[in-house]
């Protein structure tokens, strides 16, 4: 049998999915093999998945944070960042594999890198999708964590980032030896587009490439 890491009823993250709540442990038969599921609803989509016991773990859900890891979290955002490079795709993919990894100390950096970004150029599309993704994600578990209201975290979250924002526009942290995002690039394909046409593409696979199959 699968080892059993949460209980009905306790409260969780979904690191691709959001904060949620076990429903029922319940056990379904496929081909002569029984295989134990975690029900699991899903605040942020009002929706309910099925995740393999054995599969929880490599898909980094989790128990929510103490209150003080979540508060922890929260403190960090105030921090100096290092330089982030320019080039979108890299910074995107090195952001996308901490919201996989999944603790709470991962996503507070993916929002505080990607504020931060913000205030030198406007990110594209898939970037501004894993930041609000990972930015709710942040303000739920710490509401979770802490008890607070949903309102009254949001309002933190902002005062923290907030003198990074001002930092930023007086001196932005980049890599001077990385690409500009508007500068043309070559797919893997061999093909040379610009930024505007990429982001379009991506934007027509972004489920593909931000969630985990549940099963």
């Amino acid at each position: 049998m699968s080892e059993i890491n949460f209980k009905i009823n306790q409260r969780i993250v979904y690191p691709s999915q959001g904060v949620g709540r076990i429903l029922e442990i319940f056990e379904k038969q496929f081909n002569d093999k029984t295989t134990q599921y975690y029900k699991i609803y899903i605040d942020v989509s009002d929706m309910i998945v099925m995740v393999p016991v054995d599969n929880a773990t490599m898909l980094g859900i989790r128990p929510i944070v103490s209150a003080d890891e979540a508060l922890a979290a929260l403190e960090s955002l105030g921090e100096a960042i290092e330089p982030v490079t320019s080039d979108w795709k890299l910074r995107y993919q090195m952001n996308l594999d901490l919201l996989k990894k999944g603790s709470i100390a991962d996503i507070a950096s993916i929002v505080r890198c990607l504020y931060h970004r913000s205030k030198v150029k406007e990110l594209p599309i898939l970037e501004r999708k894993l930041y609000d993704s990972a930015k709710k994600l942040l303000i739920d578990e710490i509401t979770s964590a802490t008890g607070k209201n949903e309102k009254e975290v949001e309002s933190m979250v902002h005062a923290k980032l907030e003198p990074l924002g001002a930092i930023a526009v007086k001196k932005p942290l980049l890599d001077p030896n990385d690409d500009d995002d508007d500068e043309e690039f070559s797919d893997e394909f061999g093909s040379s587009r610009d930024d505007s046409d990429d982001e379009d593409e991506d934007e027509e696979t972004d489920d593909d490439s931000m969630d985990d199959d549940d099963e």
